[in-house]
């Protein structure tokens, strides 16, 4: 479990194929903190770690992952925003966030507000009824509050403040770009229950 406040943008090393598999390995400045099997959030993909070495640690990803995420989209260099898992003995800044992505979502306008930014992202009808304005959502694993909502064309919009664009990796997103997005769990069996 973890709470959507990015603790470093780490980057990827290395891409390598297993079967229908990826390995992908990652450099972080907390390496020594690392253990196999410990869940870490890449881009708020809850993922485990599988292999340690002197410069990076190593995570799986199968299928779904692969299908579900823009981490096969990445390319070696690429920056991720990365969370390690939370502990019940601190704060709970962000909100409750699971690392299960749902979707991705496409960025289809980026307004500087001259000290802040707005990302507009699409968003596909099914989960029209897992938003609401001023509710939570995680995107590339960063706990936003969602600002506005435009169901006539499928588009909804986050505030981004200047400390989360400079120690994310929001400040290299283009328009165009896919995004993970997990949806409030809250939200998820509100919906769910209310489908009966």
């Amino acid at each position: 479990m973890f709470t959507g406040i990015i603790e470093e943008v780490g980057v990827l090393k290395k891409i390598k194929k297993d079967k229908n598999n990826l390995i992908l390995d990652f450099s972080v400045s907390f390496l020594e903190d690392i253990q196999i099997n410990q869940s870490i959030a890449h881009n708020g993909t809850c993922l485990t770690v599988v292999r340690l070495a002197k410069d990076s640690y190593s995570v799986h990803i199968v299928p779904e992952t692969i299908q579900k995420t823009n981490l096969a989209l990445l390319k070696e260099g690429d920056f991720v925003n990365i969370e390690r898992c939370l502990t019940l003995n601190g704060r709970v800044d962000g909100h409750i966030v699971q690392g299960h992505i749902d979707c991705m979502a496409q960025c289809n306008e980026i307004i500087d507000r001259n000290g802040s930014w707005i990302f507009r992202f699409n968003y596909s009808k099914n989960h029209k009824n897992y938003l609401i304005e001023k509710g939570s959502i995680a995107i590339n694993g960063v706990s936003l509050t969602i600002s506005k909502i435009n169901d006539q064309n499928n588009t909804f919009e986050v505030n981004i403040i200047p400390y989360s664009f400079q120690n994310t990796n929001f400040n290299l997103i283009t328009v165009n770009d896919f995004v993970n997005i997990e949806f409030d769990i809250i939200g998820k069996y509100i919906a769910r229950l209310n489908q009966k």
